[in-house]
């Protein structure tokens, strides 16, 4: 490594251990809404380096906001939440504001130089119907990443706008991306990904993507110190509808930035940090112009995303259909489900049974020699969840008992107990099939090791510390 690009990896260190400093104490949980950061653009506004202002407005009448800071004569256009539910960049854009803001902190000239050479043009939440409903598609259903040639979005037009009017170098196009992805077959989760997006079927280089590519092979090396082997690069298909491509055609250099999944990081507050070190390095690599030292090869030797990761994954289970024992794997997906009061619960699904063998698991149970039977349903019907509070759960679920049958439909509060409530619904594993709740017991020699119940196992609880995990259907 050379002597910059090992200045390079310094400053990125300095920025991730700093990254406290400026973080951005409001935005803790990631389904915060329009109102939640329209206070923090108030404030603001008449601060320096910041000019804010109201450039449009969604569907339903929102506001969209830019801001803009710096002075020089590289134009970058930085936008997130495209997709409603893909937040993450735009904490970190707030943590971005507030080191733009600060001083006497030993990053003066960094900043500096930053703000000299460019002029940074930022929408932080381009899709506030969607974040209101933390769902991705805008309020008239559209997927904006998809409408960058009929413009039938207001929100989507309004970026097409932006571009055509700014005419900047660079954009940053950032997003979050499923959790599940892999890089490549390793089974590592793809802590975050990157795109220098195609312009044309055939995917050529021409000088507006190579320079895609060299930011990003920077970007790659300075997120490698935190995530080894955890980044991955996005397929590079072109697709004609999508902004990414498109504003790489109009020419504007375009770094597509993906927020994957970290283990334990259900906020993703630790790939916000990542978003906040690599999009200040880049921006510092755009105002020096050091990114036209990387070799675009570079860029083709970050792995490429596969699909390749289930949530937990058991292996080698013993299922008995028809009589006869089959062995088989079993993947599960934890699927996040908004709720009523702005959070969300978990709604597992068995995804696929079989030989999963090439597949890998963010949770791994080796269940060789163990027999997969439904769980046990408590002998009398419940009137409601509300009697679960009259019982010995905790006694009962050691029988092995986790299912109960309920009178009254269950509302969206859904029980906190590690239980599975039928109401319209059927019992699980009886027999075990594809799209079913992953609610079974998994037997030793009828002795129970594992109990599960929607995708959980044992008392676990989610990583927010609440137990959590229960369904009813």
């Amino acid at each position: 490594m050379d002597s910059i690009a090992s200045q390079d990896q310094t400053i990125a260190r300095r920025l991730h251990d700093a990254h406290d400093t400026y973080k951005e104490q409001t935005l803790l949980h990631r389904r915060f809404k329009h109102k939640d950061i329209v206070p923090l653009l108030n404030s603001l506004s008449g601060q320096a380096p910041f000019d804010v202002s109201q450039i449009g407005e969604s569907l339903e009448k929102r506001s969209i906001h830019q801001v803009k800071a710096g002075m020089g004569s590289n134009k970058v256009l930085l936008w997130s939440q495209m997709h409603g539910d893909e937040a993450t960049a735009t904490m970190a854009l707030f943590d971005i504001f507030n080191f733009l803001k600060a001083s006497n902190d030993g990053f003066d000239d960094f900043r500096e130089a930053i703000l000299a050479s460019t002029t940074l043009y930022f929408v932080p939440m381009l899709n506030p119907d969607g974040a209101e409903r933390f769902q991705r598609r805008t309020a008239t259903d559209i997927d904006m990443n998809r409408d960058a040639l009929r413009l039938q979005t207001p929100e989507g037009a309004l970026l097409k706008k932006l571009q055509q009017t700014l005419q900047p170098l660079v954009g940053f196009n950032l997003h979050d991306q499923n959790p599940r992805y892999s890089v490549g077959k390793t089974g590592k989760q793809a802590v975050m990904s990157f795109l220098a997006t195609a312009y044309d079927e055939e995917r050529n280089v021409n000088e507006v993507r190579e320079r895609s590519m060299q930011l990003i092979v920077g970007m790659n090396r300075v997120v490698q110190q935190f995530v080894p082997g955890q980044v991955g690069r996005f397929d590079d298909e072109f697709e004609p509808r999508a902004f990414g491509d498109n504003i790489q055609k109009w020419g504007t250099t375009l770094v597509l930035v993906e927020s994957g999944g970290y283990k334990g990081d259900v906020e993703k507050m630790i790939i916000r940090r990542l978003n906040f070190v690599a999009i200040l390095t880049a921006l510092k690599a755009i105002a020096d112009g050091s990114y036209k030292r990387e070799d675009t090869a570079d860029y083709q030797r970050i792995p490429e995303n596969g699909r390749l990761l289930f949530d937990v994954l058991i292996r080698n289970a013993t299922v008995v259909r028809e009589g006869q024992a089959v062995t088989v794997d079993v993947g599960i997906f934890h699927n996040e489900i908004n709720t009523s009061n702005g959070g969300f619960r978990y709604k597992s699904v068995i995804d696929d049974i079989g030989d999963l063998s090439t597949f890998h698991g963010l949770n791994e149970i080796d269940a060789t020699g163990l027999t997969l039977v439904p769980a046990h349903v408590y002998a009398e019907p419940l009137n409601s969840a509300a009697d679960l509070q009259q019982l010995d759960v905790a006694s009962l679920r050691r029988e092995g008992i986790s299912v109960f049958k309920v009178r009254q439909k269950p509302d969206d509060c859904y029980p906190q107990h590690p239980v599975h409530l039928l109401y319209e619904g059927d019992l699980p594993a009886q027999p075990l099939a594809i799209d079913q709740i992953p609610t079974f017991l998994l037997l030793k020699d009828n002795q129970i090791i594992y109990r599960f119940v929607n995708g959980f196992w044992g008392d676990t609880i989610d990583e927010s510390g609440k137990q959590c995990n229960g369904i009813a259907e």
